[in-house]
């Protein structure tokens, strides 16, 4: 199966990973991603590494790798009027065009939001930026790290509030990312009944606040301020990281009914006062923790885990990333997909986290993925395919 964009044209001039992830996830789904990268050194992860594989004179970034699959490159200088006037003939062919300059970027370029509705009223246009398009900061710049610390989410992560730690993946631009695709399917929606295209905009300050949860109506409606609190959540008790006797186990305790459950396993009083409730337990957290650890403490992790299970309590271990792309689960769900890249050979790497299926179980998703592109590597056939409009964007 193609996918269910596969009549659809992105333009994507990203870089880095917000816009990327976001013409990604579009590419997944059966639409044509036509990178446009500068000349000689194309987006700005094909330089990001270590990690490098290949051959030294077409050594690939595993990073570039990750945000790029199912995408075709053609290189432009986007300041060379031949190369702005091939961008503007793949704009009136385009349906989406994806962007993260800095605001005001695209239209010193010369394609503000006038000229785009020129050359193509249908166009659906996702701008990403670091703080937003407008407002007091507006025009900062903005990269993961820095929007993680700015809008609050660093606060909210370590093990503990003096301990203030990144998502060790860029979260902000990955959900950013995913924002943008999902407005532009909205605003291709909407083009379905007016027949013209809109401006989505998004940012990775929109994005992280926009993941804040229960930490942002804690303080908009209680006034209380969240911190970091480790591996332990804030309102829910036992719901967090308790240390075996030979590794780790995670549990998740969400009502009562599995609070229950859960005393079977380790030999508790489920009626026990200061623990009788979630309530309770959040309030003699420090206590309840104590207890679990020494219940915990003479059992294996794998002994644990299998009597949760019996039990009906949710659990887990922590796995490490090699352990994950080896798991049999993580594989039967698609996620781990075999490509054929232009140097590096055959392949594996992350697979579309969606699958389509048919009322009948009849399994409709994608099948067939490119790997991500080498620097220019569809440059030719872009470029015949403007020459040949009735012709479809071929591989």
């Amino acid at each position: 199966m193609a996918g269910p964009l596969d009549d659809l044209i992105v333009v994507d001039l990203s870089r880095a990973v917000a816009g990327p992830h976001a013409a990604m996830m579009l590419g997944d789904l059966g639409a044509r991603v036509i990178k446009v990268e500068a000349p000689g050194s194309g987006d700005d992860t094909r330089a990001w590494g270590p990690p490098f594989v290949g051959a030294p004179e077409s050594r690939e970034s595993t990073y570039f790798l990750s945000a790029n699959r199912n995408k075709q490159s053609i290189q432009l200088d986007l300041k060379d009027p031949a190369d702005l006037q091939t961008l503007r003939a793949m704009l009136r062919r385009a349906d989406v065009l994806i962007e993260n300059f800095r605001p005001g970027v695209l239209d010193r370029l010369g394609f503000d939001a006038a000229t785009l509705e020129a050359l193509n009223p249908r166009l659906v246009v996702l701008s990403i930026s670091g703080f937003g398009h407008d407002g007091p900061e507006g025009g900062r710049a903005g990269y993961d790290q820095i929007a993680q610390g700015e809008a609050g989410l660093m606060s909210l992560t370590g093990s503990g509030p003096d301990d203030r730690q990144r998502v060790g993946v860029p979260i902000a631009d990955l959900l950013a990312g995913m924002n943008g695709a999902f407005g532009v399917l909205a605003a291709l929606r909407q083009r379905d009944h007016t027949g013209r295209g809109q401006v989505v905009r998004t940012s990775l300050l929109a994005a992280l606040v926009g993941a804040h949860s229960f930490e942002g109506t804690r303080y908009t409606v209680a006034g209380e301020v969240g911190s970091a609190r480790g591996n332990h959540h804030p309102s829910l008790a036992p719901y967090g990281l308790f240390p075996t006797a030979d590794g780790v186990v995670q549990v998740a305790v969400g009502n009562d009914a599995l609070w229950r459950s859960f005393c079977t396993v380790v030999d508790l009083d489920p009626d026990t006062a200061e623990f009788a409730t979630n309530a309770a337990r959040v309030a003699n957290r420090d206590a309840l923790i104590g207890v679990i650890e020494s219940a915990f403490a003479t059992r294996t992790s794998a002994d644990l885990l299998i009597a949760l299970d019996h039990a009906g309590v949710p659990a887990g271990t922590v796995r490490s990333i090699d352990e994950v792309y080896e798991w049999a689960q993580t594989r039967s769900q698609g996620l781990v997909v075999e490509v054929e890249h232009d140097t590096l050979g055959v392949i594996e790497i992350p697979g579309p986290p969606l699958r389509f299926f048919g009322f009948d179980g009849d399994e409709q998703t994608r099948s067939i993925h490119t790997a991500p592109p080498t620097l220019g590597q569809h440059g030719d056939v872009v470029r015949q395919w403007l020459d040949e409009p009735n012709r479809p964007a071929d591989d």
